[in-house]
């Protein structure tokens, strides 16, 4: 089991093609606090860097989904893989 764990089930549960978490609500959701890390877009994007196998990212397309943090900085977009 990894810290993401929640948030891959949670994704797993959803069935919008495409919508937003807010860092708040990813929080809530693994009852944790995301790492500082978290706010740098790199930490999030699925497609970049795929040789780097990092937790959040594996949950995420496990999930059914691949995240993108937004420009505000604080959420985060999911999309649903096709």
């Amino acid at each position: 089991m990894n810290d993401y764990d929640p948030l891959r089930d949670y994704l797993q549960q959803q069935t919008l093609p495409e919508f937003v978490l807010s860092f708040e609500q990813i929080e809530e959701i693994i009852d944790a606090t995301l790492p500082r890390a978290a706010h740098r877009a790199s930490w999030w994007e699925t497609l970049r860097s795929p040789q780097e196998k990092m937790p959040q990212r594996e949950a995420c397309l496990a999930g059914g989904y691949i995240a993108t943090r937004l420009a505000d900085g604080k959420s985060v977009r999911f999309k649903k893989v096709k």
